[in-house]
């Protein structure tokens, strides 16, 4: 029975490490779920060289992959060099048309390498970039979920989303976006499910939608 279920592969977003799936349960009947993590990149390593990497990680055949924000672009990126049965992006972008304002212009004035990255342990700095909220409040719980504080690591997410132009496709992809996402605003985002009130952060805060409407996403 177990060669007859859907293999679901979840890549979590810049800095973040899986634990912030730990509340995604789908129905163990029908789904096998494997958590992805970052590594730290080589010197001058692009993004497809990374997918191809992180590809190696994949053990089954058509697997459905699910990547949050930077996890998103990235699977997107893995999914040009295997086969997959669905492509589902959360809190992400599938264009550079959906890129907001502030990341086009340090796109073409490159003011993104000005960016403070040796800060990468300051943990409120960290989640403004990763999640893209103060966290203030909230310290504690995003220890738990930043995962990787890697100066170089953090240079090279940020410059590959900046710089990201994404190429035509041909697997099927789905992407679901929170209409308050604060990082890529919902007013740049095409053909997406909606989610009501749902933030950058809504895979860690809406976890009951997620469990309610996956497993009809990823069979429909």
């Amino acid at each position: 029975m177990g060669d007859n279920k859907i293999h679901v592969y979840f890549m979590p977003g810049m800095a973040a490490g899986s634990s912030i799936f730990k509340n995604i349960v789908l129905p163990e009947a029908i789904f096998v779920t494997h958590l992805l993590e970052w590594f730290v990149p080589h010197k001058n390593m692009s993004l497809r060289e990374y997918a191809k990497k992180m590809n190696k990680k994949i053990e089954h055949n058509n697997p459905v992959l699910i990547g949050v924000s930077f996890g998103g672009m990235l699977v997107q990126e893995m999914a040009r060099h295997i086969p997959v049965k669905k492509v589902i992006i959360i809190s992400s972008i599938k264009s550079t048309s959906e890129l907001p304002r502030r990341l086009l212009f340090a796109k073409y004035t490159k003011v993104h390498k000005l960016l403070p990255t040796r800060l990468v342990n300051n943990v409120e700095f960290l989640a403004k970039y990763a999640f893209g909220e103060a966290v203030t409040k909230r310290l504690a719980l995003y220890e738990e979920y930043l995962y990787i504080r890697d100066k170089t690591y953090i240079d090279w997410s940020i410059d590959q989303i900046v710089n990201w132009e994404p190429q035509e496709h041909e697997f099927q992809l789905i992407h679901i976006h929170g209409e308050k996402d604060a990082v890529f605003p919902i007013v740049n985002i095409e053909n997406c499910i909606r989610v009501n009130n749902g933030t950058h952060t809504m895979i860690l805060h809406r976890a009951k939608w997620f469990n309610e409407h996956l497993p009809t996403i990823i069979l429909q």
